[in-house]
């Protein structure tokens, strides 16, 4: 999160220091360390371009809080503190619609803390009190996202006399004005229902990290009866999973937070989570995982596809297939001989998720390696595409690997005629040429791998050492789309040593 860039031109510049044209003339004249005209705006695409010169909001709002003819009008927290001051008192707690507060008095009158690190929070909440006509509050501050371990947790602050102007302020400050240590919640804990629960001098709340919407679907799919053992532990280990990450990122907060910051009395925890049955045991045997995730795929629950669509993201090496690769229609030879073996059927939760959002065509299954397919229809925003999983291995046992074609994603063609996308892990791509970065290393390896096992499962650990550098010369040229590599050029450069310099 960042501060909010605004600009004002001379009238505002006017208004906001209380003075006419003629003191404006005045201001660089009289105050050499007056902020210059910006040189350099930034504005949006749909931004009016400035007429006349404009200044940064931030830098002139900072400097008349320390300038003693304009403090009064400068940033209510970064003004000097004189004298003796009368010790803050906590006000109590509010439930806003920017997220939980607490609200202090202090001399300089209420400060709100809004206990969120959502982006320009503090200057919408000190917009709606400026439109309620509030008299109490002069200034909003909300977190920043970020940790001195000197004065605190970072924070923003936006005052109610200037709501749009946003400026840094000082943990360290606002803990002078209240006379006592700030509390701080866990970002999974900052909710009103627990905040409330917190009153000066009272130990840390005990309280539930809440689950997220995907481990309540997991938890949800995984009371579905109709699946079997193997898939409700695949469900419920990786909900158990999500849930263990969330516990972990609170308690590693509160020891950054907690233990981080150099001078104490300045922030007390005010809530923690029961870590008395944390971390959850998670299951360790994968191919049981495997054997889950793969009955979801398969399945026509729509529980299934809810949950594969978070496994795709959480988790897909858990899943039975290997990358997501789409490419138009065409009547190129070697995807057509890969498309006339596929088999027309059902859509199962893996079509499901290759579909989404897209006019489907139909749905079909490529009988050798059982990866989904999908065709869409060509309409008015997009041509006919093929849409699959490539495999994450080929079936073993029938034949070698007699060529290579490079058009749009590699293909594997084999010695007793077949035609099979090339396997690939998630995640990753195969791919060739001098702009190919580490791609063609990847493939390389990948290729090295099938020239001696077809049926080989693809991995890319340590490929980097594993994939000859013959093989990688070799794709590291700009082969044309369609471009044939036949069996006898593949393991000729596999033997070929690399090129001295």
């Amino acid at each position: 999160m960042g501060l909010r860039t605004t600009y004002l031109g001379k009238a505002e510049i006017q208004e906001l220091l209380g003075t006419n044209s003629f003191g404006m003339w005045r201001l660089p004249r009289q105050h050499g360390d007056f902020p210059a005209p910006e040189t350099d705006i930034y504005h949006g695409p749909f931004d009016d371009k400035p007429d006349g010169p404009v200044w940064d909001a931030h830098d002139v709002y900072r400097w008349a809080a320390r300038t003693p003819e304009f403090q009064h009008r400068g940033a209510v927290l970064l003004r000097p503190l004189f004298g003796q001051r009368q010790p803050g008192r906590f006000l109590g707690h509010q439930d806003t619609a920017h997220g939980p507060a607490t609200d202090w008095h202090t001399s300089l009158g209420v400060i709100r803390m809004l206990h969120t690190d959502e982006s320009h929070a503090a200057a919408a909440m000190a917009a709606d009190l400026a439109d309620e006509h509030n008299r109490e509050i002069v200034t909003v501050c909300s977190l920043y996202g970020d940790l001195n371990a000197v004065t605190g947790p970072a924070l923003v602050a936006a005052d109610t006399a200037q709501p749009r102007i946003e400026y840094e302020a000082s943990w360290a400050r606002i803990v002078k004005l209240t006379g006592q240590p700030l509390p701080w919640w866990p970002d999974h804990l900052r909710r009103f229902e627990v905040t409330s629960r917190w009153q000066p001098d009272s130990p840390a709340v005990i309280a539930e990290v809440p689950a997220t919407p995907r481990e309540k679907t997991l938890r949800r799919v995984a009371a579905n009866t109709s699946f079997s053992q193997a898939a409700l532990a695949a469900l419920t280990n990786m909900a158990d999973d999500m849930r263990n990450d969330r516990v972990q990122t609170v308690v590693h907060d509160i020891k950054t937070y907690g233990d981080h910051i150099a001078t104490p009395g300045r922030l007390v925890i005010a809530a923690m989570h029961d870590t008395r049955n944390h971390p959850i045991p998670l299951v360790k045997d994968d191919a049981l995982l495997r054997q889950g995730w793969e009955e979801i795929t398969r399945s026509t629950e729509p529980d299934a596809v809810e949950a594969l669509d978070i496994a795709l993201g959480r988790h897909p090496k858990l899943l039975p297939f290997g990358r997501f690769t789409q490419l138009p229609v065409t009547d190129h030879p070697v995807v057509e001989r890969w498309t006339r073996r596929l088999s027309l059927c059902d859509p199962t939760a893996g079509h499901a998720t290759l579909a989404e959002g897209k006019t489907v065509d139909a749905f079909f299954t490529d009988p050798l390696t059982d990866m989904p397919v999908v065709r869409t229809k060509d309409d008015d925003e997009s041509h006919a595409r093929w849409l699959f999983y490539v495999p994450l291995s080929l079936p073993a046992g029938r034949g070698e690997l007699a060529s290579i074609v490079l058009y749009g994603p590699v293909w594997i063609t084999t010695t007793d005629g077949l035609v099979h996308p090339a396997p690939c892990i998630p995640g990753e791509q195969l791919w060739w040429g001098n702009a190919g970065g580490e791609r063609p290393r990847e493939l390389s390896h990948v290729v090295n791998l099938l020239l001696d096992d077809l049926g080989a499962r693809i991995t890319l650990d340590n490929h980097w050492n594993s994939a000859p550098d013959g093989l990688t010369s070799l794709f590291n040229e700009d082969h044309k789309q369609g471009t044939e590599l036949t069996r006898a050029a593949l393991l000729h450069a596999r033997i070929t040593p690399k090129p001295r310099r």
